[in-house]
């Protein structure tokens, strides 16, 4: 069986690209109380409740499901999808650089990430970088969330890549090991210089 080279770069984008952390907005939102900060997104907007806006839910949907249950808080369940862009101070500096030196070889650049569909419009305007990528599929727009099988299928089947030919980025181990499970080359992101080495490793830098 003849060996395939890995020449095809798919991007997870928050986390990898875009420094995304719901403590940069509730960090100013609590007064640097970060005890109170961290028990509102353990017990209030959690990661899981922020999965379902991921999934398709709207934010007024996911907000009103917690301000009947946190009626004392809705002002702090509000800011999460109306101040979503203070989540996001800034790109990750050194994943940029080599998301741009990828491109300046020519590497077709794909992205696949969990994203509300809503959001998700505003931060392509805002990160030019964003729109290198020939492609993304956002998870709130399709329905279905990484891991899930089916995400990572929509991927492959809309931009006709060949599993065999891929390499995909995420900061998140389960997910990089459900692209695995198709044949694609995972890298778990833990710093751009880690990923760099990695990428040279594999002959594309």
């Amino acid at each position: 069986m003849p060996h395939h080279r890995r020449d095809i770069v798919i991007f997870d984008l928050g986390g990898v690209l875009i420094d995304w952390d719901p403590r940069h907005l509730y960090r100013k939102l609590f007064a640097g109380d970060e005890a109170a900060m961290e028990a509102f997104l353990a017990t209030v907007c959690t990661a899981d409740w922020n999965r379902g806006q991921d999934a398709g839910r709207s934010f007024a949907e996911g907000a009103s499901l917690l301000k009947a249950k946190y009626p004392d808080k809705a002002a702090l369940i509000d800011a999460y999808g109306a101040r979503f862009g203070e989540m996001m101070p800034g790109p990750i500096a050194g994943s940029v650089e080599i998301l741009d030196d990828l491109r300046g070889r020519g590497v077709p650049l794909y992205g696949l990430t969990n994203f509300s569909a809503e959001t998700y419009p505003s931060t392509v305007a805002r990160f030019e970088f964003l729109r290198w990528l020939r492609g993304v599929v956002v998870s709130g727009e399709v329905g279905v969330i990484k891991p899930d099988p089916r995400i990572y299928e929509i991927a492959i089947e809309r931009f006709a890549i060949d599993p065999r030919r891929a390499i995909y980025i995420d900061d998140v181990p389960t997910n990089v090991e459900a692209a695995a499970r198709f044949g694609i080359h995972g890298l778990h992101f833990t710093s751009a210089a880690v990923l760099r080495a990695e990428l040279t490793d594999l002959g594309l830098l």
